[in-house]
């Protein structure tokens, strides 16, 4: 008898096991897959190296502004790239091993389901649990077009990521963040990279004025942007997709990347059997992330809340809690994220039109990230933004949205400030380090 059962190793899975079992519980935490889920193997991290390489041949590109003379030119060895993020994946997977071990969380390879409220099976064998913890997270999402399904020409962003070599000309369905990230990557090293989206602005969940700069500055990095675009069908290596204005034109791609987005795993879980409560978008939980059904909890993306890899820790933590009676609830009004394109993009809190729809009365400010010495020094010939909406009477902080330079190594700042409800003044008094690009957010958050 277990007193938690984790189903799905990702962040929310394997940390909430390992958390559990390091409060003196006996864990099992079960995975068909490979350990770290599909951040770990086929998301977060591996794009982030890909990333990484770009940014690498980016600076000896640009080496001249800083100085540096090269011989010959710089190119990209996809193969070593590829061999660098296996290895960096493969680091990281032994980390979690090592880590689960340490705390003392049992593994149980293969897929498992849900034999009842408190039996999960795996292999046709049944193991006893207090509380079951769903984490099984999502999977890349498969809209109806007619021709994308079975379609060689179509790669998902687990299918390019395993590409050994780059191709000449890249079509990208979605505008999103997974599709932004690959079209800066694949456009960084020399690729031919078109955009269709549907919507008429990129990164939809980022503050409007932010994503109109983020759009700017990837079309001077030459990705072409088919924006207010339906797909209307795929024909091989050919998408079709309609404009605004109805006419009907068409692009092609060495390959074709579906990057419309991310689907819950729900199938096989043995969740109408249990009359567990879920959709098509996921399993309901409340705050606590209890389920309807007593003893069976979730956390992750498999509930269709917040699909990043941070908020399913935390959402895994919070139901550990409440289970093992420690009070605790989920927040998402401080949940930071980030777009790793170049340049990056990272936010936290209310963006101006949520607050303009909610009727809060708000002062922002804007500023260049120029103001911060750091920033000059480390980006030459780069720019930056930091924008920050304060409440309009006592002046907390509502929201932080910035772009240029690694804004994502510091928005943990801004999250704090929005967390924990705190005014201007509170932030005047909090010593940032110099020379630090951080310094940027902390004259803005002034400045407003």
């Amino acid at each position: 008898m277990y007193d938690l059962i984790v189903i799905g190793a990702g962040p929310g899975g394997y940390e909430a096991a390992a958390y559990a079992a390091r409060m003196g519980r006996k864990v099992a935490l079960c995975e068909k897959n490979a350990l770290g889920g599909t951040c770990l193997n086929v998301g977060c991290i591996p794009t982030k190296t890909l990333l990484r390489s770009a940014k690498a041949l980016e600076d000896c590109h640009e080496a001249s502004r800083y100085g540096i003379k090269l011989s010959g030119e710089a190119t990209l060895d996809m193969a070593a790239v590829q061999a660098r993020k296996q290895q960096v994946v493969s680091t990281l997977g032994k980390g979690v091993a090592s880590m689960l071990k340490g705390a003392g969380v049992e593994v149980i390879s293969g897929e498992a389901r849900l034999a009842a409220a408190n039996r999960v099976e795996v292999a046709g064998k049944l193991y006893e649990a207090a509380n079951i913890l769903i984490a099984t997270g999502s999977v890349p999402a498969v809209p109806p077009i007619p021709g994308l399904k079975d379609n060689p020409a179509v790669l998902d962003s687990t299918g390019i990521l395993a590409l050994d070599h780059a191709p000449k000309e890249l079509v990208i369905i979605g505008g999103g963040v997974i599709g932004l990230e690959f079209a800066s990557f694949f456009a960084s090293i020399g690729c031919k990279v078109s955009v269709v989206e549907m919507l008429p602005k990129i990164a939809p969940v980022v503050d409007a004025e932010i994503a109109q700069k983020l759009l700017a500055e990837l079309k001077k990095a030459g990705i072409v942007f088919n924006l207010s675009c339906k797909v209307v069908r795929l024909e091989g290596n050919n998408l079709f997709f309609q404009t605004a204005d109805g006419k009907e034109e068409q692009v092609r791609g060495d390959y074709i990347l579906n990057a419309t987005g991310r689907s819950p795993v729900l199938k096989n879980l043995g969740l109408e059997e249990l009359k567990v409560d879920f959709d098509r978008k996921g399993i309901r939980t409340d705050e606590f992330g209890r389920t309807n059904v007593p003893g069976v909890w979730a956390c992750g993306d498999v509930t269709g809340r917040c699909l990043l890899a941070h908020a399913a820790t935390r959402e895994g933590i919070v139901a550990v809690n409440n289970m093992f009676g420690k009070p605790d609830r989920m927040r998402y009004q401080a949940i930071p994220s980030v777009i790793y394109t170049h340049p990056e993009v990272a936010q936290v809190g209310a963006t101006e039109d949520e607050l303009k729809a909610q009727g809060i009365a708000y002062r922002k400010a804007v500023m260049p990230m120029a103001i911060a010495g750091r920033f000059l020094v480390d980006n030459a010939g780069k720019s930056g933004t930091v924008k920050v909406l304060v409440q309009e009477k006592y002046g907390q902080v509502l929201g932080v949205h910035a772009i240029g330079g690694c804004c994502g190594e510091f928005i943990a700042s801004a999250v704090q400030m929005v967390e924990m409800e705190m005014r201007v003044e509170d932030v005047r008094q909090i010593v940032f380090p110099h020379p630090t690009v951080s310094e940027a957010l902390r004259e803005t958050v002034l400045h407003a």
